[in-house]
């Protein structure tokens, strides 16, 4: 049974105003990202593109965010990792200016995770997005999605442990799963893909996406302010889900679609005996 949060005060993608400046400045102090994907191209292994980051003032497109809801605006502030198409770090950016399909048509590509939780039913942890969420509201998709920040502690890159750390924490920002109960040694690193999708006119993704599993029960007290309601699904169930999903009944997000309909099931069907199909050098272009 889906569990809804509407009753714990339901959230608006209508918030209050942002004061000027926040989020939304012309030009910002960022990384020549432009500069870093041309010098970066072609390049290999975890130094790449490391003479190739250049701080400088670069145009960035005026977007208005204050008909946005407040608490998501003020996530648009946070420092994602920017990377080439081999998830080289090449620089970091706003998660406003990484999200942005004006920058997105132009290379703009940040590194970003998918977990997917099961209990020890074998059942998968579904959400659907908050009606608040800024790229794909009201959407269902896997159990939290997100993105490892440029802050040494997640830029670390030996077997993933920053990506593994940032899931860790919006695990319990999203879900209020508290951080003993999912370590990022418990969290396994499967492989990566690479997409790229449209919200609306404005806002899209174009990620490096690391595949999380974690099979753990836990407790959840998610914030509606992200999550409007969660379930865990069966197999059966998210099938039917999916064909809702494509007679345009539910929404679901791009990158749980391409998972589904490519790798979930082979896997779930291997909870138990996942390490036969790690793979942490192909990036799986989708």
């Amino acid at each position: 049974m889906w569990r809804s949060l509407r009753g714990a005060g339901a959230v608006s993608r209508r918030g209050a105003a942002v004061p000027e400046g926040r989020c939304c400045r012309r030009r910002s102090h960022v990384w020549d990202w432009h500069q870093a994907l041309a010098s970066a191209a072609g390049l290999r292994g975890g130094n790449a593109g490391a003479n190739s980051r250049t701080c400088a003032t670069v145009t960035m497109p005026e977007v208005s965010t204050d008909h946005l809801d407040e608490q998501q605006v003020q996530l648009l502030a946070e420092m994602c990792i920017l990377i080439d198409e081999n998830d080289n770090k090449i620089g970091a950016d706003t998660k406003k200016n990484c999200h942005l399909n004006e920058n997105i048509d132009k290379g703009l590509l940040h590194r970003a995770f998918s977990v997917f939780l099961f209990n020890t039913e074998n059942k998968l942890l579904l959400q659907q997005r908050s009606s608040a969420k800024i790229t794909f509201p009201d959407c269902f998709t896997n159990t939290c999605c997100s993105h490892p920040l440029s802050h040494p502690l997640e830029l670390e890159e030996n077997n993933a442990i920053g990506v593994r750390r940032a899931a860790q924490r919006r695990l319990k920002a999203e879900l209020g799963i508290p951080m003993e109960q999912v370590t990022p040694e418990e969290i396994q690193y499967l492989t990566r893909i690479h997409y790229k999708a449209k919200s609306d006119g404005i806002w899209g993704e174009h990620e490096i996406d690391y595949i999380l599993f974690v099979q753990k029960d836990v407790s959840l007290n998610p914030d509606p302010n992200e999550i409007q309601s969660h379930c865990y699904v069966t197999q059966k169930e998210l099938k039917q889900l999916l064909d809702k999903a494509s007679r345009d009944e539910v929404k679901i997000t791009p990158w749980f679609k391409l998972i589904a309909e490519t790798f979930l099931f082979k896997w779930w069907d291997n909870l138990h005996n996942l390490n036969k199909f790690i793979d942490h050098e192909k990036i799986h272009r989708m």
